[in-house]
């Protein structure tokens, strides 16, 4: 099995977890564990915030894979205001349990990323995809097919990372990018998708499989 290129607590989260484990270290030294509770259940919440585990990818060349864990909030037709063309958006809602680490939903190449700073509206409301602070990353497979996977900012996000670049090819399942407490990713299909869950749903990154491309 190749092993996963991530730490299985994101880099991202270091930072406050070393902060958080030693806050919570030195209020257990200075005056004992029944205060120092509330700093280690607010330690264990970063480390499970920044959890970033190892995703098996489907077999199946046309799925297209869910970039987040969370639930499906939005299954419609819409215009893809990125590309300027018709489409079916599929929105997965992250709250502050899930992880939060992105993956590519398809194989193919970064053609442009696109950046907006915006709002923090809830980003379980249908507006934070317009409103919102929000990174697009539009891919283009080897088929030609173009998909849009768009991350949105929500009402305690404050930092979206991206880290591909234009001109870069992506794999379905790799790591591309990081959004800090609770937010969204929107996916722009083409049309003719054939999309296989529902508002509701809860999916997990690289492992749940949104639709087929046709």
């Amino acid at each position: 099995m190749k092993r996963y290129p991530h730490p299985v607590v994101a880099r991202e989260g270091w930072h406050y977890l070393a902060v958080m484990t030693g806050a919570s270290a030195l209020v257990t030294w200075a005056v004992g564990w029944a205060f120092a509770i509330p700093f280690w259940i607010t330690t264990l919440f970063v480390l499970q915030f920044f959890r970033d585990p190892a995703r098996e990818i489907p077999e199946n060349p046309d799925a297209v894979l869910s970039p987040a864990d969370g639930r499906i909030v939005a299954v419609e037709k819409v215009v893809d205001p990125y590309l300027d063309r018709e489409s079916v958006k599929v929105s997965v809602f992250m709250n502050v349990f899930n992880v939060h680490s992105n993956r590519s939903p398809v194989d193919g190449e970064v053609k442009k990323i696109w950046y907006f700073p915006g709002k923090f509206v809830n980003a379980d409301l249908d507006k934070a995809s317009l409103e919102n602070e929000r990174n697009a990353v539009w891919i283009r497979t080897d088929e030609g097919i173009d998909v849009t996977s768009v991350q949105v900012a929500g009402l305690i996000a404050r930092r979206i990372l991206c880290y591909v670049k234009e001109g870069q090819k992506v794999s379905r399942g790799q790591r591309y990018g990081f959004i800090r407490f609770g937010s969204r990713v929107d996916v722009y299909l083409p049309p003719e998708s054939r999309i296989l869950v529902g508002i509701g749903d809860k999916v997990y990154a690289t492992e749940s499989i949104l639709a087929e491309l046709k």
